[in-house]
């Protein structure tokens, strides 16, 4: 059993990270899901969160509003990619509205609470947004931030380019200084980038397994899907979108689906061309220390297995 914190900022692929690891109640005890600014403004995300458990009728997990802006930088967001609302469907039907409210509580004053509360190594941090809650809270007590067992994220790319630039993923782009203090914090790290979530492809026959998985949920999600794939696939020209934050959840779940290499990579803050880029040492060509798990392969088809095989769980 993983006790976590979902860190996060939906997001379409945000969404289903969230369904997946509260359909997994054998492998994934969710203890609060926290949200910064990423993919839509803080306003938004937290109001998305929200929505998804209102879909799920889920009154129970709590949901932390955080960082409303990164670290140093400017604020950038995607609703290019997920639409103004950050949840916007193919239909125009938007999700049900809340049926609770954010707590009280700050999203940093959660983690660290959390933390404090359990023994060290009880908690893993998986993070599909930007890094700036969690390096907010390594800042902030780096002692207590410390007794995480591991970071799972959802963020950069080691062979593959960039996403939102020719040479950085969005994730870390959004938040390179928070992604720079998390990698360099010796919290062992596994990573799922580009190189893998490239490899999710939500094709029509994927889509439509999801959309039948689920009487009460299929259609809606399905529905978010079809928003969210049709940007991408006109971006890359291919058959539909990769699904990159479930990888994270799925990875608790069955880590066989993913092969995992360590490398050392570290994160490119200077500005330029290469801002937010996350340079992986792939092939050991320096003995820098390797300080992160990479995810270099998976098997989609069992990852679709289990996403629609999980929701079929809410029906």
């Amino acid at each position: 059993m993983h006790k976590i914190i979902l860190d996060c900022d939906p997001g379409h692929d945000d969404a289903i990270a969230i369904l997946l690891a509260l359909s997994s109640p054998k492998e994934i005890e969710c203890l609060g899901i926290t949200v910064c600014a990423g993919n839509v403004p803080i306003e938004l995300t937290a109001k998305n969160a929200l929505r998804v458990l209102s879909l799920i009728e889920n009154r129970i997990v709590p949901v932390f509003k955080g960082c409303p802006k990164p670290l140093v930088t400017k604020l950038v967001t995607a609703e290019h990619v997920h639409g103004e609302s950050g949840l916007d469907t193919g239909s125009g039907v938007s999700l049900p509205e809340p049926i609770s409210n954010c707590e009280k509580q700050h999203a940093v004053e959660f983690i660290l609470e959390t933390l404090s509360k359990h023994s060290s190594n009880e908690i893993t941090l998986v993070a599909t947004g930007p890094l700036t809650n969690l390096a907010a809270a390594y800042t902030l007590d780096p002692k207590t931030f410390k007794k995480a067992k591991n970071i799972i994220l959802m963020g950069g790319a080691g062979f593959e380019p960039g996403n939102i630039t020719p040479a950085a993923e969005f994730n870390i782009f959004v938040d390179p200084f928070a992604a720079k203090s998390i990698f360099e914090s010796e919290i062992e790290i596994f990573m799922f980038g580009l190189d893998v979530t490239h490899q999710m492809i939500i094709t029509p026959k994927r889509l439509g397994l999801i959309e039948k998985s689920s009487n009460s949920i299929g259609p809606t999600t399905a529905d978010l899907l079809t928003f969210f794939n049709s940007y991408d696939t006109k971006k890359y020209g291919w058959n539909g979108a990769p699904l990159h934050d479930p990888c994270t959840i799925a990875w608790l779940i069955k880590p066989e689906i993913f092969q995992m290499k360590k490398m050392s990579v570290e994160i490119e803050t200077n500005s330029g061309p290469a801002f937010g880029r996350t340079i992986a040492d792939w092939f050991n060509v320096t003995d820098k220390n390797k300080n992160v798990n990479v995810a270099i392969s998976g098997k989609s088809d069992q990852f679709f297995d289990l996403i629609a095989e999980r929701l079929s769980r809410f029906s």
